[in-house]
């Protein structure tokens, strides 16, 4: 049987970079071994496989080294003493997904005489967090009173949506590229994203994370809209950031989830730390991080206790499945994975004949014409 001279340092770089353990790849190719070894060749055919497992184009098996694939937007994200690998064919694939979404939705909006959003690129690191919170509260018609009287951390997620969608950002959260459940997003790559534009500003979720730390994500990247920052963000409350924009980035979305003045009302004095952070965090629907951060910040905790309480309850959390479920009715994720602002765009723009269903079916990730029809129809656009 022919085979074909692939060049191995793609061909490890495809597997990494596509994050492919190596058992799935014995178990595939049971030659794999071999052929980083360079005692065997692929056929072909098994070459044609691989570049679909690994989403490579098959020409660059041929390449004598990897190419360079960079992030098309800026990298906030860091990890201490330790460089960030090469972004994931997953990553760099909603990536592209969603600057496809944000072009088509920025045209529309053109077209159909939308005007520019007034909040996009207004702050400044140089402004205060809380004062930009404030206005980021008052742009959205959020309240942190209200909030506390949702009962999950799940509804909580879904107004602060609602209400970001309602002022004018494309909100879009899954767990998977595209509509593909195959292909899962990494937390520990990256949290989320946002896509500044005065027309079109776009967030994305990575929904693979808990629903609480959704909830500080999409305030962190609605800051970054805010300061007209585009850039892909590992928003963790926990960790100091050594970018100032993330760091300024995080304080925002501290305050504009729990205000700094709320939070001393809802302290208690002697409650203990452990059970005092798991309150409030049920109250104010963040994670116990971010209301231990805020205990901090109001003066209440000391730095030493401040880091010796986030340790015990990260061995607390240890072990715990937090991450979303990634499945769920079709219908209702859609909405979700594309937001609704998006999604009701666009289905109303391919019935009235000014976009080509194709293009629809590719952004919305459906393949039958039935399946559209009924996605426009939960999403309110058609009877």
């Amino acid at each position: 049987m022919t085979t074909v001279p692939a060049s191995v340092p793609v061909l490890r770089w495809a597997a990494q970079r596509a994050r492919v353990a190596e058992d799935e790849l014995t178990r595939r190719f049971p030659k794999w071994l071999r052929w980083l070894e360079g005692d065997a060749q692929p056929t072909l055919k098994q070459l044609e496989d691989f570049a679909r497992l690994t989403h490579t184009a098959i020409g660059y098996f041929f390449l004598p080294q990897p190419p360079a694939m960079a992030l098309p937007v800026p990298d906030f994200r860091t990890l201490r003493d330790e460089a960030l690998r090469e972004p994931s064919s997953a990553l760099l694939d909603t990536l592209y997904l969603c600057q496809q979404r944000q072009d088509w939705f920025r045209d529309h909006a053109r077209v159909n005489g939308l005007p520019a959003l007034a909040f996009v690129g207004t702050a400044t690191l140089q402004q205060q967090p809380d004062t930009v919170a404030r206005r980021m509260r008052e742009a959205m018609s959020l309240s942190a009173a209200e909030r506390r009287e949702l009962p999950t951390w799940t509804e909580a997620l879904r107004q602060l949506i609602a209400k970001a969608e309602d002022a004018g950002v494309l909100v879009m959260a899954s767990s998977i590229v595209g509509s593909n459940s195959h292909r899962k997003l990494d937390v520990g790559e990256f949290r989320g994203f946002a896509l500044a534009d005065d027309l079109a500003p776009l967030v994305f979720l990575n929904a693979a994370d808990s629903k609480a730390a959704q909830m500080f994500t999409l305030a962190h990247e609605l800051a970054h809209v805010w300061l007209g920052a585009t850039g892909v963000s590992d928003s963790e409350v926990g960790r100091l950031p050594e970018q100032q924009t993330e760091r300024w980035c995080n304080q925002v979305a501290a305050e504009l989830l729990m205000p700094l003045q709320a939070t001393r009302e809802a302290y208690r004095p002697d409650e203990p730390v452990p059970q005092q952070i798991q309150r409030l965090a049920r109250e104010f629907k963040v994670s116990t991080f971010v209301a231990l951060r805020r205990l901090f910040d109001a003066g209440f905790l000391d730095q030493a206790s401040l880091w010796q309480h986030y340790r015990d309850e990260q061995a607390r959390l240890r072990g715990l499945d937090q991450g979303g479920s990634g499945g769920g009715d079709f219908y209702r994720t859609l909405g979700a994975r594309t937001g609704k602002r998006f999604a009701r765009a666009i289905v109303t723009s391919t019935l009235e004949g000014q976009t080509l269903f194709q293009d629809a079916f590719r952004m919305l990730g459906v393949r039958k014409s039935a399946t559209f029809f009924e996605a426009a129809r939960e999403l309110g656009v058609m009877a």
